[in-house]
């Protein structure tokens, strides 16, 4: 009997509780239903352009493809563009922001193509001896361990 007393007194809290799950989730909906300022958003990303360009004034050119030497800058710069974004009721990322982050791409990492290693099949000879000598040498092996089994007086 007094494990439901219990349980009727919590009920008004749990339903407290439902009721404010319900509202955050409301409210994360209205705020995606807000229109994305685009121009806003476009006003402002060129800021985090340029604070990228000055970070990057401290790394010498030659080291621009190296990830590890501006890591930290292009962190600030992408939190800067997400930032920027959100705060035009943008999400991030989105075609604009994308289109601007290709941008700072193009000016800054445009020498960095990776040199991809083009494989080659070695030549025929090379090839079949390759596979031909484990094939030979398992045969081999499986030769010698039947010649060896059939011979019980060297194994005494």
């Amino acid at each position: 009997m007094e494990a439901q007393g219990s349980r009727r007194r919590q009920l008004p809290v749990l339903l407290l509780w439902v009721n404010g799950l319900m509202m955050l989730g409301s409210a994360g909906a209205r705020q995606q239903t807000e229109l994305c300022n685009e121009s806003l958003m476009l006003e402002k990303l060129p800021a985090c352009g340029r604070s990228f360009e000055e970070m990057m004034k401290k790394v010498d050119s030659k080291k621009w493809c190296n990830l590890t030497e501006f890591i930290m800058y292009y962190d600030n710069f992408t939190q800067c563009t997400e930032r920027e974004a959100n705060n035009a009721s943008c999400f991030w990322p989105n075609p604009l922001a994308e289109g601007f982050i290709t941008g700072i791409h193009k000016q800054f990492f445009s020498n960095c193509t990776s040199e991809k290693v083009h494989w080659e099949d070695p030549p025929d000879e090379i090839l079949i001896t390759l596979i031909l000598i484990p094939v030979m040498l398992t045969c081999a092996m499986i030769t010698l361990v039947v010649w060896c089994s059939k011979r019980s007086d060297i194994l005494v």
